[in-house]
């Protein structure tokens, strides 16, 4: 495909001639006015034709050479905003035809531009006319040409509804905006006041009105997850049957851009049960709303005293972030079965999206098998009040629990950042005391996916604790990660108070651990001890004894949580447990060793307590034979409602809370476009990116790091931030 391929004769032109033609012109050297009846015909061109991949390369090649001087990128993006407005104001097949056919070439050559740039600020896209250029007396000339093409793409979006004829054009707008944001790619981890993101930022600048409508559209995608329609003769653009059409070659060719409705529409496999549309529209509702756009503080500032002209002095060298209207809108998303503004008569910031919580509630309950998932319900709990509140006034908990729970045992499957991010939305729940009460309200007739025993009538709170328990112990032999061990104690530790009916299974989990931990504790104390009498002045031995020395002031706190967790059940919910009591009493050895410790004492003095008071109850029962679980567990049950606590010291209870760290972005924007590239038709070039190390492919990562280090392949363990104690 050359720059300048020749004309064939009008008697002898095929479509395929034309065609390349068209595209020649298109990448070539001449630049070709607005107003020219070329743009019409190059959006005309059908898509059942074949390209060669290497001729699409080198045209590609050919446009980021000669745009700079044609600008036709620009047009480009102009004509396919006013065909989103053809579309917008007739349905008529054609004009979704030519938007579509603009969605295709634009979305390859954009991508081509973005990935091969080299300057900071993208000048290689020339988003901009000559000024010598006829433009029309009705186009907006204020209006950069980014402005103007993504809100007509955002129009189309949230004006237009979802049918048989729209389907694919909605798609392709989304993938479309997903390219277009894809210069985020090129920036590093923390944004900075010189990074340019010409077309989101755009986005951003958009009406209130029209970001509330944009959000409400990608969530009700998500919800009601359109199929991908039956019948593929809906589009002319299908009209050569399986056959990957031109633009489809150079889609997949210059920019590996899978266009999944063709896909889908040709393909027999029974993959269409899953919703390409709610799959882009769940990507391109992330990269939304966790934008952070930064800005040096106030570079320029006015003496409004003497009402100067602007001095380039800068008033602070501080950046700070503007607010992102998207996130905004989701965090004012409210339910549309109940309008809080009209009861309570409070205002709200920004756009008010009305959304239908149940189904948003059962859809994510259906999808936490998928990262995207699991960080939506993470950027509504955490963001969204008035989700949260509703989530936890369900009754059927289970729902979203269950699917979190059977993900946290499969932990070695997952990535760490899931296993993260479901870890933060257990303790946001479990700060709640309803939810703490009413999770062991709910009975589980079992739990098919749990295969070291059977769970049969176990309460969905003891699940909850024999799963945060297991993950722990699974931390402890492979990860060995402070953050995780601390987020799974901190949500047991909120839930400890309202324990209610605790299984047998769950008490002996919860003993057990506290043992582990201390043969931890024990080992690190003897090791260290040695080394420090080793070490007799040897730096390396004094360094190896002082690392060991942090390492054991670590055990040192989670076996006290744990003891906090023992003890907070026997405090508040001992009637209510006579399981846990049971478990103590059958391994209170354990707890000897630490009965003098001076950080553990208080705590164990409290456990001794209740041990003296049930074994001296066992004393006084007079038995014939043996004593059988049965019988003791019948003897702590008659007895636990005779215990009135006496001897007991009352200690504060640890309430922990979840807070954001103060730069969440530099764990969110790579953890998103990691989803983006994993999880989309997408791709780009390794050596491009500079957002995250992509040692390897993007792809599901040995959570265990059992085949490969995390840290080495582009998984980001970060911790969005310990949980904070409370009282």
């Amino acid at each position: 495909m050359g720059a300048a391929p020749s004309t064939p004769r009008k008697s002898e032109q095929r479509p395929q001639d034309t065609a390349e033609y068209l595209i020649g012109t298109f990448v070539g050297e001449k630049s070709v006015p607005l107003s020219s009846d070329f743009w019409n015909k190059l959006l005309e061109i059908p898509l059942n034709l074949q390209w060669p991949n290497h001729r699409v390369h080198r045209a590609c090649e050919a446009f980021a050479q000669n745009n700079y001087t044609t600008r036709h990128l620009a047009k480009f993006l102009i004509h396919l905003s006013w065909s989103l407005e053809e579309c917008i104001l007739s349905s008529v097949s054609t004009a979704y035809t030519r938007a579509l056919n603009a969605l295709y070439i634009s979305s390859v050559f954009l991508k081509y531009l973005i990935e091969n740039s080299k300057s900071q600020n993208f000048e290689e896209l020339y988003l901009s006319l000559d000024e010598s250029e006829a433009i029309p007396n009705d186009f907006p000339t204020e209006q950069k040409i980014e402005y103007l093409v993504m809100h007509g793409v955002l129009s189309f979006l949230s004006t237009v509804d979802i049918s048989p004829q729209s389907y694919l054009l909605h798609h392709e707008l989304l993938n479309f905006m997903l390219v277009a944001m894809s210069t985020q790619l090129l920036s590093g981890p923390s944004p900075g006041p010189k990074d340019v993101h010409p077309f989101i930022d755009a986005v951003m600048s958009q009406e209130s009105s029209l970001v509330g409508l944009v959000i409400q559209r990608l969530l009700l995608n998500y919800i009601t997850r359109p199929r991908v329609p039956v019948n593929g003769s809906t589009y002319s653009v299908f009209s050569g049957g399986g056959q990957a059409g031109v633009l489809q070659r150079v889609g997949s060719a210059a920019a590996n851009l899978v266009l999944l409705p063709f896909n889908y529409l040709v393909s027999s496999s029974g993959e269409g049960s899953r919703s390409p549309l709610a799959d882009s529209s769940i990507h391109l509702l992330l990269v939304l709303i966790h934008y952070h756009k930064c800005a040096m503080g106030d570079e320029l500032m006015t003496d409004i005293r003497d009402n100067s002209a602007p001095t380039s002095e800068p008033l602070s060298t501080s950046t700070y972030f503007f607010d992102n209207p998207y996130c905004k809108a989701l965090e004012n998303a409210r339910d549309i079965e109940f309008d809080r503004v009209d009861i309570e008569g409070n205002a709200h910031n920004g756009p008010l999206v009305r959304l239908p919580f149940a189904s948003l509630f059962d859809t994510l309950g259906m999808c936490l098998a998928d990262e995207t998932a699991v960080l939506l319900l993470y950027s509504l709990v955490h963001g969204n009040s008035d989700f949260l509140e509703y989530v936890l006034v369900r009754t059927d908990l289970d729902t979203l629990l269950m699917p979190i729970l059977e993900t946290l045992y499969n932990a070695s499957k997952r990535t760490s950042n899931q296993i993260y991010m479901l870890l933060i939305i257990l303790l946001i729940l479990s700060q709640d005391s309803s939810f703490n009460a009413s999770i062991h309200k709910l009975i589980l007739p079992s739990v098919p996916w749990y295969q070291e025993r059977l769970l049969n009538h176990t309460s969905l709170g003891s699940l909850m604790v024999i799963i945060l328990i297991r993950t722990v112990k699974y931390n402890l032999s492979k990860l060995r990660d402070v953050y995780l061990h601390t987020n799974c104690l901190a949500t047991l530790a909120n839930m400890a108070p309202h324990v209610h009916r605790l299984s047998a299974y769950a008490s002996q989990r919860l003993v057990s651990l506290f043992y582990m931990l201390s043969r931890k504790y024990t080992k690190l104390d003897e090791l260290r001890n040695d080394k420090l009498q080793m070490s007799k002045g040897n730096l390396m031995s004094d360094l190896i004894a002082e690392d060991m020395s942090t390492e054991l002031q670590i055990y040192t706190d989670f076996l006290r949580i744990v003891l906090e967790i023992i003890n907070a059940i026997l405090t508040y919910a001992l009637p209510r447990n006579p399981e846990v009591v049971y478990a103590i009493m059958h391994r209170q050895e354990v707890f000897q060793p630490f009965k003098n410790h001076p950080r553990f004492n208080e705590l164990v003095e409290n456990i001794y307590t209740v041990l003296d008071f049930f074994n001296s109850r066992m004393d006084a029962q007079r038995m014939d034979g043996e004593w059988s679980v049965e019988k003791v567990l019948q003897v702590i049950i008659i007895n636990c409602r005779s215990w009135r606590g006496e001897g007991m010291k009352m200690f504060t209870q640890l309430r922990f809370t979840y807070e954001q760290e103060s730069h969440p972005e530099e764990f969110f924007i790579p953890y998103v476009w990691q989803l983006v590239l994993s999880g989309s038709g997408l791709s780009f070039s390794p050596s491009s990116i500079n957002l995250f190390p992509v040692d390897l492919p993007v792809d599901k990562q040995d959570y265990a790091g059992e085949e490969a280090n995390n840290h080495e392949n582009g998984d980001l363990i970060l911790p969005l931030s310990s949980p904070q104690l409370g009282v």
